[in-house]
C-alpha cells in the first residue's frame, strides 16, 4: 500500500513551497538578477526538506520496514519494552534531507497507548505509534530529539488500519526514531547501515 499520496512533497510543506516560489518570482521581476539565487536556494531547500517520494514497498507479509530514511545507530534487546517486556530495539538517526513522511513499519491496526496506560503506573512515550498485527504482535514506534517542541504529526487515528510502508506521520524536526519489536522477531538490521523509508527490511515478526 502506498498510503495517502502526495504530489511531490508532503502536503504540510506546500505553503512553504508557494512562498518560496513567490519570492523567486518577485526577485526575478523586481530585483537585479544577482539576488535571484537566494530565493531559488530557499525553494530548493524547501523541496529537499518536504520531499515525499513514492517508494517500492517489499512484498514481505510479516516484514518490518524502516519507517524513515536514516542510519541505524543501535540494535539490541531490552527487558522493558514499551508493551512486550522483553523486546528488540532498533534506533535510527533520521536523515535531515530524507523523506519528510514516516511510514508504518508493518501492517496492522493503530492502538492507543493511553488506553493501555489507564490504571497502570507505566510511563508510556507520548510521541509514539502502537501498531498491532492481525496475529497479535505489537510494534511500537516512538520519536525523540525534536527541537522547538515541534513533535511529529500523526496522519492516522486509533482504530485505523495501516499497510506495510504506508504513510503515517510527518516527521517535522524529529532526529531519532526508536522501534520496539517482539522478542521472537528475526532481526536483520545492523548498526551503521543506511536505510530507506518503506523499502528496506529491518526484520520479520514471528509466524504464528
Amino acid at each position: 500500500m502506498q498510503g495517502r499520496r502526495n504530489p511531490f512533497v508532503a502536503q504540510e510543506g506546500i505553503p512553504f513551497l508557494i512562498v518560496a516560489l513567490v519570492l523567486v518570482w518577485l526577485a526575478w521581476r523586481y530585483l537585479p538578477h544577482v539576488w535571484l539565487p537566494l530565493p531559488a536556494a530557499a525553494l530548493i531547500a524547501a523541496f529537499l526538506v518536504f520531499r515525499d517520494p513514492v517508494r517500492a514497498i517489499p512484498s514481505s507479509a510479516l516484514g518490518i520496514v524502516s519507517p524513515v530514511d536514516g542510519t541505524i545507530v543501535d540494535v539490541d534487546s531490552i527487558s522493558a519494552g514499551t508493551l512486550q517486556g522483553d523486546a528488540h530495539r532498533v534506533v535510527i538517526r533520521i536523515d535531515a534531507m530524507g523523506t519528510y513522511t514516516a511510514r508504518s513499519p508493518i501492517e496492522g491496526q493503530v492502538k492507543s497507548l493511553a488506553s493501555r496506560a489507564a490504571g497502570q503506573a507505566v510511563d508510556y512515550p507520548t510521541n509514539a505509534l502502537w501498531i498491532q498485527t492481525d496475529e497479535g504482535d505489537d510494534v511500537v514506534m516512538s520519536f525523540r530529539g525534536f527541537p522547538f517542541r515541534l513533535a511529529p504529526r500523526s496522519l492516522v487515528g486509533y482504530g485505523e488500519r495501516l499497510g506495510q510502508g504506508q504513510r503515517c506521520a510527518y516527521l517535522r524536526l524529529a532526529r531519532y526514531v526508536e522501534l520496539h519489536l517482539p522478542i521472537a522477531s528475526k532481526i536483520v538490521a545492523e548498526k551503521g547501515r543506511t536505510v530507506v523509508a518503506g523499502a528496506d527490511l529491518l526484520g520479520t515478526v514471528p509466524h504464528h
